[in-house]
């Protein structure tokens, strides 16, 4: 399983950003984590999911901004160790 973690910069707040992610981790099936905003305007996503094309797909559309009026400038992606979720979420 691939489990990653992703640090969306640019305008990822109060455009419905958190929320295009969660649609877009549904749309493609497969993908659990948490998705929240940060207090210095970043966004953080861990996700994870068995199918790597998946996975790639996913990232592939974040970074195009998952909103009609986002614009992700920078999209830090790394792998990451934690617990699988059973859904994906938005957190607060």
């Amino acid at each position: 399983m691939q489990k990653v973690e992703m640090t969306a910069q640019g305008r990822v707040q109060g455009v419905g950003f958190r929320w295009g992610v969660y649609s877009l981790a549904l749309e493609i099936g497969g993908i659990t984590g948490r998705v929240w905003n940060n207090d210095d305007g970043t966004v953080t996503i861990l996700a994870a999911c068995a199918d790597n094309a998946r996975m790639a797909k996913f990232i592939q559309e974040i970074r195009k901004g998952p909103t009609p009026f986002s614009k992700v400038s920078y999209l830090d992606v790394h792998l990451a160790n934690f617990e699988p979720y059973k859904d994906f979420k938005i957190s607060n």
